[in-house]
């Protein structure tokens, strides 16, 4: 369907020209005054309006003015004649898109209404984005009923909308950053940048230029000026996931920024000014750290002051059952399937199993699952041996181990009798496919094989396998 664009004109000859040059490429409708326009407006729901300045009752920014109070975001081009090229540019500070002068070039004016058209798409579809960014992270979507999560939920709700600096706590694997997400997502600040830093996934010399930026010959190399994170995320949020990773050096930049709000690039003079939510977490005791000399303690004050401590996901089991229902429904909508159901004696092993790892360790187990199950169930043979064998209490890991430090067998012959006893039960949940066993092992074809001939395991010791 082609874009509806509303021309207004007092001048029969100027509408006339516009719809000659325009009724090729899409639908027309004109009116002749300001207070035909403004009734129109709701008739016609146009995509782009042309709008002449000047006309006699009601003037062309009175139109703009009050269609923009009406809240109108629909592109509007005002046309004017030369002289009047200054009141064009106040239109242009009260919400017009651009304009034209007349008499018109024809080739300007179809690329002025072409690009007007298109930022209005592009502006629609960044507006979508970020309500599907800002229901994906919405707090409702860290699952739990257990009572410590439905206390997460509400401090989440208090300090969301709030400009409080966020410390988030807990194990690797918690969902640090997903609480971190939700904070920025349900505040007033969630149009704006939110920007994620794993402080301990960058070395400690390339940690400033990546946080503040540099301007260009600040060293070698430095060939044009950056910009660091703490100015692109400007009156949006900065996450620095794993801040106690951080060298002291750097943790009084970031105080500084904290306390004063601007900072310097690496090798400027030019004082940047920013208004950025700081929210941090950590897997480390902060407070441990500060003894050891390792964390600032005038640091550790400025952020901890909305703290947010999430729990291992072994504390809280009964919220176990939901996670594996969510990551299941997620998985099968991505793949355009039903989602697969988890027999009980399945859940009753998933339950009791600690996830060391936690809400990602089980996430992760949901995705090898699912990929590996025949069906629509998936069965207890389905999980990973680990977790169906109980890692944390397993006979022959104890065994291995008795053996190990009491000199009856070497450390390498316990790995090797690991790795064997891995390879032949992800052939066994693969069905002997070895292409299949590799993936789940996450090694290749060829690696796979070659384990296979070094370790011993022969057709024979197969085919006990698979009467096993």
């Amino acid at each position: 369907m082609n874009k509806r664009i509303l021309i207004v004109d007092d001048e029969p000859s100027v509408r006339e020209s516009l719809k000659v040059l325009l009724k090729r490429d899409y639908e027309l409708h004109t009116v002749e005054g300001g207070e035909e326009a403004l009734e129109a407006v709701s008739r016609f729901t146009p995509h782009l309006m042309l709008l002449d300045l000047v006309m006699p009752r009601v003037d062309g920014m009175t139109v703009l003015r009050t269609l923009r109070e009406q809240g109108q975001t629909f592109p509007i081009i005002m046309l004017t004649a030369t002289r009047m090229l200054k009141t064009a540019v106040e239109a242009m500070k009260s919400g017009a898109s651009d304009y034209l002068t007349k008499p018109f070039d024809v080739d300007e004016l179809r690329l002025v209404v072409q690009k007007a058209l298109a930022n209005q798409e592009l502006e629609e579809e960044v507006k979508h984005l970020r309500s599907e960014v800002a229901k994906r992270y919405s707090f409702k979507n860290i699952i739990g009923k257990s009572k410590v999560m439905q206390e997460i939920y509400l401090r989440i709700e208090q300090i969301a909308d709030t400009k409080t600096t966020v410390l988030i706590t807990g194990e690797s694997g918690t969902g640090k950053e997903l609480v971190a997400k939700a904070v920025h997502y349900n505040s007033s600040r969630k149009d704006k940048p939110f920007v994620a830093i794993n402080c301990a996934a960058i070395p400690d010399t390339l940690m400033e230029t990546e946080l503040f930026g540099h301007e260009r010959g600040a060293f070698t190399n430095a060939m044009a000026r950056r910009i660091g994170q703490f100015e692109l995320s400007n009156h949006g949020t900065i996450f620095l996931d794993e801040i106690a990773d951080l060298s002291l050096a750097t943790q009084a930049k970031i105080l500084r920024v904290l306390q004063e709000r601007e900072f310097i690039r690496l090798g400027g003079t030019q004082v940047q000014k920013v208004d950025v939510r700081l929210i941090t977490a950590t897997n480390k005791d902060l407070e441990e750290e500060m003894k050891k000399g390792n964390f600032r303690e005038d640091l550790f004050y400025r952020i901890n002051v909305a703290r947010i401590h999430l729990p291992p996901l072994r504390s809280r089991k009964e919220d176990i059952p939901l996670l594996l229902k969510h990551f299941l429904a997620q998985k099968a909508e991505e793949e355009g399937k039903e989602p697969k159901v988890l027999t009980s004696s399945a859940m009753s092993l998933l339950t009791r199993y600690d996830w060391r790892g936690n809400v990602r360790e089980l996430e992760n187990a949901v995705e090898q699952m699912s990929s590996f199950s025949s069906g629509p169930q998936i069965r207890p043979e389905d999980l990973p041996a680990h977790i169906r064998d109980g890692e944390e209490n397993s006979p022959n890991k104890e065994l291995s181990k008795q053996k190990v430090l009491s000199g009856k067998m070497s450390l390498e012959e316990a790995i090797q009798a690991f790795e064997r006893e891995v390879i032949l039960d992800a052939l066994r949940r693969s069905r002997y496919i070895q292409t299949k066993a590799a993936n789940l092992l996450g090694i290749t074809r060829r690696m796979l094989k070659y384990k296979i001939d070094t370790l011993g395991i022969t057709d024979s010791v197969l085919e006990a396998s698979k009467e096993s």
